[in-house]
């Protein structure tokens, strides 16, 4: 548990920056992060100090301790105005997490700001995550016919074949979802959707991605104040009227980049899971639960497996260790799912998986997307199992190649062999219409979409094969 300390008292104990430092990211945390955590947790008990890309860190691998850190926004707050190393110029100035950690959006951001922003983000995504609602509804049919129409098109060639359902479905769906979320006007900005996924790669590639982008966001969000619709960049302006283009741009960029992320690697590993034969998911996904199913891949294999830095208040005693006032603190959620004090609790024969897993927080910071990004999985794991019988790996699972970041952890490719099941595509109805903001461009669903770059990659897949 996090315990306040005497002020200066952790001057009385070994600095963080003066520690032996262990290596986080090498080649055993790609192959295994386990590996790591647990010796990590050896070596210090439930906190550990590590070596972060050059940057001196405090993990946190105990569940207790991750939860008292996640729940007590005030004594463990965001904000890297908090970082005392940073304040002091201590850090490198090519550390590669610095650009992604100096887009102040809501996810990273502290301060009394914080809390009008989240009370605009719960607002704005009400109208997605309440299901009765027509918005909600109307996204649910378009996330359906999205999953029906990337299954159609890589199993074009026959009844039975090979895909990679990672770049083939996992990834592409959540960035349909999310393009749908910002609502784009009419095919315009398509190409938006390639430079997340080219950002996300982290690929030499990824710089003037991210510039093309923020530049197209901020176009987006300049049009959205003029013509408003029943979208997400609308619904966050009308919630926080004081936005800035370049401030909303960051916000959209959080949505797009961590919707699709996440949302595609909980795709890939719960197809994983099913597939390999891990009995419990099975259960659950035959008993139609799929939530539950997700529920117990997130306490095995994490997609976001370390949050965002926070910084105690004070100097705090937290595990083995006297944690300074301004010092980074890492929560990693995979090492917390993985503590044996909490992980010899959860029964693994149960078909209902435990609700404690902290994949999308805890307290008041929690993911405020979560039920959205659920649903989103939920509808692309149930179309694929409801369309494709005789799922097999390509590979065997320890062969598997998985991506690594500070932050995600993901599989690179998900080959598989699969035959079509008897079931077909949902008729899928037209997409009930909302009304359309003045001079917005129509959607011509009729006459069939303008094909994004996207979907001419995913196409030209298809014919490579």
């Amino acid at each position: 548990m996090g315990v306040p300390v005497n002020s200066g008292s952790a001057a009385g104990h070994e600095s963080l920056e003066s520690m032996s430092l262990e290596p986080l990211m090498t080649r055993d945390y790609e192959r295994d992060p386990a590996i790591v955590y647990e010796r990590l947790r050896q070596a210090h008990g439930p906190v550990a100090p590590v070596d972060l890309l050059g940057v001196p860190v405090w993990l946190v691998l105990g569940y207790e301790e991750a939860y008292e850190v996640l729940r007590d926004d005030h004594a463990w707050p965001k904000g890297l105005e908090n970082w005392r190393a940073r304040r002091e110029g201590r850090l490198p100035e090519d550390w590669p997490l610095a650009p992604s950690l100096d887009v102040n959006h809501v996810l990273i951001q502290g301060g009394e700001g914080y809390r009008e922003l989240k009370v605009a983000w719960d607002t704005a995504l009400r109208p997605f995550q309440d299901p009765r609602h027509p918005v909600a509804k109307r996204l649910k049919a378009q996330i359906t016919r999205d999953a029906d129409e990337l299954i159609s098109l890589f199993t074009q060639g026959g009844s039975t074949g090979w895909a990679d359902l990672s770049a083939q479905f996992s990834r592409p769906l959540p960035l349909m979802v999310a393009s749908h979320l910002l609502g784009f006007p009419g095919s315009q900005h398509d190409d938006a959707l390639m430079d997340m996924w080219r950002v996300l790669d982290a690929g030499p590639d990824a710089g003037p991605a991210l510039e093309r982008l923020l530049a197209t966001l901020s176009e987006l969000g300049a049009w959205k104040m003029k013509e408003p619709g029943d979208d997400f960049p609308s619904y966050l302006l009308a919630s926080h009227p004081g936005l800035s283009v370049e401030e909303l741009s960051r916000e959209l960029m959080m949505l797009l980049g961590m919707t699709s992320d996440h949302v595609g690697i909980l795709i890939s590993n719960t197809v994983v899971e099913v597939i390999t034969g891990n009995l419990p998911a099975s259960a659950s996904l035959s008993a139609g639960l799929i939530r539950e199913t997700m529920n117990r891949v997130v306490m095995q294999k994490p997609p976001l497996i370390n949050f965002v830095p926070r910084f105690p208040s004070k100097d705090m005693k937290l595990g083995n260790h006297t944690i300074a006032a301004g010092d980074p603190v890492w929560v990693s959620v995979g090492a917390a799912h993985a503590d044996p004090t909490f992980a010899g609790k959860v029964c693994p024969e149960s078909t209902i998986s435990t609700r404690a897993h902290l994949s999308w927080g805890a307290g008041p910071r929690q993911c405020p997307a979560r039920e959205l990004a659920g649903g989103a999985a939920a509808i692309g794991v149930s179309r694929l199992f409801e369309r494709l019988s005789g799922l097999e790996l390509s590979l065997p699972v320890d062969q598997l190649p998985w991506r690594s970041s500070p932050f995600m952890r993901g599989l690179r490719s998900l080959p598989v062999r699969y035959t079509v099941s008897g079931t077909p595509a949902l008729p899928v109805p037209p997409v009930p219409p909302l009304p359309a903001a003045a001079g917005s461009a129509p959607a011509d669903e009729a006459a069939g979409r303008p094909r994004s770059s996207l979907w001419r990659y995913l196409a030209g897949l298809v014919r490579g094969r």
